[in-house]
């Protein structure tokens, strides 16, 4: 029972947050970028394109375009994925078919490709962070990378550097450099969605003093370490490896307990895009 409760909330929380991120992005195209002819990446630009040029409803073409895309997933990548996904562009195409007929808040192209990248960024952020996706583009590559050398992030960019071509051809090369703005924002808010504000970084430290450097740590950060064993490959000693995450915020206070005790201590930082169970939250220090 209570397994199934957690999960009943898991899934409550899981599409709360997709209906949110998909609002967000309909938000983004319908009053900020497509009434200045901005175009999105992947298949929603194709859509604004095909809505701008043939005036056809945008949510109706983000929809059908997307469809045999979700197929595709479903057989290659698996039904979890591909129905968040679909719960996603379905409200996505239902948001931007409610707003048309809003319009634009602002008519300078520079502030609408600004905030309305921010604005889409937010949106798919969400989206991506809570297991779905806002465009069948990703599917597509995911598919393609898995029978060619390509990586999913190139395909996405040669997809999408010729729908901004196409934008440049189609509305003026003006349009498709705030295309290429907006663009360029969307796609780094998408990442501070996903990783949040406080972001977290994995350490590993190689000391001498490894019962120092943990108990400072364990003091002045209020963050707990983990010893492993490890051995020098070149001395063959055996030493501790000390294992602890931390926020980017505490990196440079880090890097000062780790040189006050042991300035030939060997430091490897690295990002964690999410870290799931145990104590990343601060250890109350009286």
């Amino acid at each position: 029972m209570i397994k199934k409760k957690n999960r009943i909330g898991y899934y409550i929380k899981k599409y709360s947050f997709l209906f949110l991120g998909a609002v967000f992005a309909s938000i983004g195209l319908e009053i900020f970028l497509v009434p200045n002819e901005i175009v999105d990446g992947g298949v929603t630009g194709i859509s604004i394109m095909a809505s701008i040029l043939t005036k056809f409803p945008l949510g109706a073409y983000i929809f059908i375009l997307n469809i045999p895309f979700l197929v595709l997933g479903y057989r290659q990548i698996g039904k979890t994925f591909v129905w968040a996904t679909l719960f996603s562009i379905t409200t996505l195409s239902i948001g931007v078919s409610i707003l048309q007929p809003v319009p634009g808040l602002t008519q300078d192209t520079l502030l609408a490709a600004v905030f309305g990248g921010i604005i889409l960024g937010i949106g798919v952020g969400l989206v991506v962070r809570y297991g779905g996706s806002l465009d069948g583009t990703e599917i597509m590559a995911i598919v393609v990378s898995k029978r060619t050398g390509f990586s999913v992030g190139e395909i996405v960019m040669f997809f999408n550097i010729f729908i901004l071509g196409s934008a440049g051809i189609l509305f003026g090369w003006d349009r498709a450099m705030y295309s290429l703005i907006a663009y360029f924002i969307a796609f780094k808010v998408i990442d501070l969605t996903i990783q949040g504000l406080d972001e977290s970084k994995a350490v590993m430290i190689v000391s001498d003093k490894p019962d120092e450097i943990a108990e400072v740590l364990l003091a002045r950060l209020g963050r707990g370490v983990t010893f492993l064993e490890g051995r020098g490959g070149y001395s063959g000693q055996t030493k501790s490896v000390l294992y602890s995450v931390i926020t980017r915020l505490e990196i440079s206070k880090l890097k000062s307990i780790i040189d006050e005790i042991d300035e030939d201590a060997f430091v490897a930082i690295h990002d964690v895009h999410e870290v799931l169970g145990g104590k990343l939250k601060k250890t109350a220090i009286h």
